[in-house]
């Protein structure tokens, strides 16, 4: 192979492959992201780099930003780069990479996040967005409403001007444009949340108000959250990932491997101006709803009916689980049984349509989805992607056999082992609680379900209530294969007509 190109900004015109054709030196940012891992830069970043390549949009580059500890080394590799990113598109027939530079800085990491709070209060900068998973949104599992008791929460309502969180930041940045006479910012949630702008609304404002009700109105007059879907698998990145960087002909510290498929839905709703996105694929809509329903209960429910299983098989990647001839016939019964009931179709797909797109994806073996990546944080994922369609199929009559077997799979996963006798290593902020009651449940199943800040009432359901339990005794007494066997051989439900919506 030849010398590798380190990548920067003055090895640009060195690589054989896609890169920046823009000036970079003239970029001036019109975006603070918050969370820059590899979903952001194969995602937001690409298209903002698309639009970049035809010449526009070159006054809303790009500064990273990070609020915990741990950013900072992601930090330190980009800047060593330029800020520079590979990315990888790994189509089952082809392996492709180019080059992507809309991000033009990084933001130090520091205590009170005030060199965060610093720049999102320059009024040159117009949108604030966020990748900061899921779960990050100090939202009450049960009630759905902001958790004013989280101490990361209190610290900040009483500590405004050295906050924790990153909401905490943009409050203060608020604070500062509005006493300097500015506008407020847009804040655009990227992560995946139906009604993620009006989740991150809920929590901006609810903050504010703990500390400045006037804030917290004038907040709600002038900026705007809009709801927003999104979609691309970007794996995390390791050796792998970097040698096929090298493969290439480049050293990247930091690469990202992606799949080819992109979606970007977003309500047309920024007080202060945006990159023309829809350009270059993205799709503004009034409808968010209707894409994020198919997305989060196909795509991220769909996510959770493998990977625990997966988990406790040994089943290393997504792709292997979709290999796996037991799991993802499970896969397929569920989601043409209990989800794509419950999903409408959106313009051009269906959502049977949307179901054999995403079996393909998932099926891809060059994505190196693991199913540990996939299953982490499943006290926010069951609650934000399974148990709505759970919640809905019991309030229409609808089967449920399916989805009671994918939450008895998580409480056996929650066990802390497979079937051959290894670990599964702690994957959950509340993993102790959740492993504690796991063990509870190998006895008593139903102390898995009441767990009220999870389930809510759902313990009172009856036929749910026994469908786990007999999935979670027969998952432990005869093993998980007999369990996927037995609920694929119930043909009842399987040989129905499928209603797409």
């Amino acid at each position: 192979m030849d010398e590798l190109i380190k990548l920067s900004d003055a090895t640009l015109d060195q690589l054989s492959i896609e890169h920046p054709r823009y000036d970079r030196t003239t970029l001036t940012a019109g975006i603070v992201h918050i969370g820059v891992g590899n979903f952001h830069r194969a995602h937001q970043a690409w298209y903002l780099h698309r639009l970049m390549q035809a010449g526009k949009a070159h006054d809303w580059a790009i500064i990273g930003a990070g609020v915990r500890p741990y950013d900072a080394a992601m930090r330190e590799k980009l800047l060593a780069q330029d800020c520079l990113t590979t990315l990888i598109a790994l189509d089952p027939d082809d392996i492709s990479a180019e080059v992507i530079g809309p991000m033009i800085d990084y933001l130090p990491i520091a205590d009170g996040n005030s060199t965060l709070i610093a720049a999102m209060a320059d009024p040159s900068i117009r949108i604030v967005a966020l990748t900061v998973t899921e779960s990050g949104y100090y939202i009450d599992p049960v009630s759905k409403g902001f958790d004013v008791a989280h101490p990361d929460i209190v610290h900040d309502a009483a500590n405004p001007t050295t906050p924790r969180t990153a909401f905490g930041a943009m409050v203060m940045a608020l604070r500062a444009r509005r006493a300097g006479g500015h506008g407020a910012f847009t804040g655009l949630s990227c992560d995946n949340l139906q009604g993620n702008g009006n989740i991150l609304r809920q929590t901006v404002v609810s903050l504010a108000r703990m500390s400045d009700p006037e804030l917290a109105d004038w907040i709600e007059e002038q900026a705007t959250f809009p709801n927003s879907m999104v979609d691309c698998i970007a794996p995390a990145t390791g050796p792998k990932e970097v040698t096929l960087a090298r493969s290439f002909g480049i050293d990247d510290a930091a690469p990202v491997t992606h799949e080819t498929y992109r979606q970007w839905v977003i309500e047309d709703r920024f007080c202060v101006g945006r990159p023309d996105w829809d350009e270059v694929g993205a799709t503004f809509s009034d409808d968010v709803h209707a894409y994020e329903t198919m997305k989060i209960r196909i795509l991220n429910a769909g996510h959770q009916i493998l990977a625990n299983a997966g988990e406790i098989l040994g089943l290393a990647t997504i792709s292997e689980c979709m290999a796996h001839p037991a799991i993802r016939a499970m896969f397929h019964k569920v989601q043409a049984e209990e989800i794509i009931p419950t999903v409408a179709s959106v313009p051009d797909m269906a959502p049977l349509a949307y179901l054999e797109l995403i079996e393909e994806r998932f099926a891809n073996p060059r994505i190196i989805d693991t199913t540990r990546r996939v299953a982490f944080d499943g006290s926010a994922r069951h609650t934000g992607f399974v148990l709505p369609i759970l919640q809905d199929q019991l309030a229409a009559g609808g089967s449920f056999a399916g989805l009671a077997l994918v939450e008895a799979f998580w409480a056996r996963m929650c066990e802390g082992s497979r079937e051959d006798g290894t670990l599964i290593e702690p994957n959950d902020p509340i993993w102790e609680e959740l492993n504690a009651v796991a063990h509870a449940a190998k006895a008593r199943p139903r102390a898995w379900l009441e767990q009220t800040r999870i389930y809510g009432d759902l313990v009172k359901s009856v036929p749910f209530r026994d469908a786990f339990e007999h999935w979670l005794s027969v998952i432990w007494s005869e093993g998980c294969e007999i369990a996927l066997h037995s609920y694929a051989e119930d043909k009842a439900q399987s040989e129905k007509p499928l209603k797409t919506g």
